[in-house]
């Protein structure tokens, strides 16, 4: 175990002394320049992701606290009435679905399909959550759910920057390796009749 710890510590040492610049005569100007764009792109993350982060819980929290205070402020629960009985067999609490009538807050009179309990009875009263055109909404948004909505949004971000960043590398990586390839092979155009001759 610990040869192996020492293995790989060794070779992440390697890789950061590969790119860390100096005067290496083997070292070509494209190797310099990944070098710098490997430094700039970690630089990037661990400058960027935590603003990105706390921007992104902010906005997430500054959204959702509105659409909740405004949804809050329109939604309403009117009492509509079962016009069929509802199947007895279901799971949870809210599995089986009947149509139900409701008066909307507008005055207008409104059907539709809602979720009740197993078993209820056609001509039962249940509270249902319409907007003020009386369509069906749901329940409105809770401040704990917008907690949760910044939350989840101020965790994401960084790996998302860190995911943007890496695709930004492996892109430079690769156009950069095409241009290491053709010198080499330009150099290799040059130096190979002289080789040959040699023998």
């Amino acid at each position: 175990m610990r040869r192996r710890l020492a293995v790989v510590a060794a070779r992440a040492a390697r890789a950061v002394r590969g790119l860390w610049p100096d005067r290496n005569p083997l070292r070509r100007t494209l190797d310099r320049v990944e070098a710098v764009v490997v430094g700039g792109l970690a630089v990037a993350f661990l400058a960027g992701a935590p603003l990105a982060a706390v921007v992104a819980g902010h906005a997430a929290y500054s959204i959702g606290s509105r659409t909740a205070h405004a949804q809050q402020a329109a939604w309403h629960q009117v009492p509509g009435v079962l016009l069929a009985t509802a199947p007895a067999s279901g799971y949870g609490r809210y599995q089986a679905t009947v149509r139900a009538r409701w008066t909307a807050p507008n005055g207008t009179r409104r059907t539709g399909t809602i979720a009740v309990p197993p078993g209820a009875r056609a001509g039962r009263t249940v509270m249902v959550w319409v907007d003020t055109a009386g369509r069906l909404t749901g329940p409105p948004l809770q401040l704990s759910q917008v907690r949760g909505q910044a939350a989840l949004a101020t965790m994401l971000t960084p790996i998302a920057v860190g995911f943007i960043l890496l695709c930004t590398g492996a892109l430079v990586h690769a156009v950069l390796g095409r241009q290491r390839l053709a010198a080499w092979d330009a150099d290799w155009q040059t130096t190979e009749p002289q080789w040959t001759r040699r023998r």
